[in-house]
């Protein structure tokens, strides 16, 4: 099986190969538009900010590569709300995938809540395929100040100041905003469930 990244200005891409070389996956790293195009499976990770990120993909036209994909596609973090349609973070258009929904800041309720979330927290209501085997209320990793809104095409959600979408699926496209490369055992079963998709 063909498993590509994407490669753009955002890090995380390292952690997510070391990830998938444990399941014994050996992906390639790139923003060649007909390499990407030709995988069987496409991941499109990211930790970095919103708006550059949008400019280096326009840039490459990767934003029409990745809109026209019809395999299985999976944005982790910054990826899965870059597929989103708007994010407050520099007041960026994304690709608008999961169109009408909408990344916004967290806002802190009590003086306990920290921004933006670090640690583990808890995905809840899984309803997808991705979710297969993965015990509900499973801890996974988070690191991130800017969440998705709940929405029709929530399939895991989190409460960290607000209820919001840990995990969106639209057809061939899925998202989540933990980091299944550093969440343990959920994670790795969710990696798996993606690349058997």
């Amino acid at each position: 099986m063909n498993t590509i990244i994407i490669k753009y200005n955002a890090g995380n891409i390292q952690s997510v190969l070391f990830a998938l070389e444990r399941l014994g996956v050996k992906a390639t790293v790139t923003d060649d538009a007909a390499i990407i195009n030709s995988a069987d499976r496409i991941i499109f990770p990211g930790v970095g900010e919103a708006s550059t990120a949008m400019q280096y993909l326009k840039e490459r036209n990767l934003d029409t590569v990745i809109r026209s994909l019809q395999q299985p596609v999976l944005g982790i973090c910054l990826g899965m709300q870059l597929l989103c349609n708007h994010s407050e973070e520099g007041n960026t258009n994304c690709l608008g995938i999961f169109e009408n929904v909408s990344v916004k800041r967290f806002i802190p309720v009590c003086s306990s809540d920290k921004v933006p979330q670090v640690g583990w927290n808890t995905i809840t209501n899984l309803k997808s395929p991705l979710f297969r085997n993965v015990p509900e209320n499973s801890y996974c990793y988070f690191v991130h100040g800017y969440y998705a809104e709940e929405s029709e095409y929530t399939i895991a959600s989190t409460n960290y100041t607000r209820q919001y979408s840990s995990a969106l699926q639209k057809g061939n496209f899925f998202g989540v905003q933990f980091h299944p490369e550093k969440s343990a055992k959920a994670g790795d079963i969710i990696l798996k469930n993606f690349l058997s998709l």
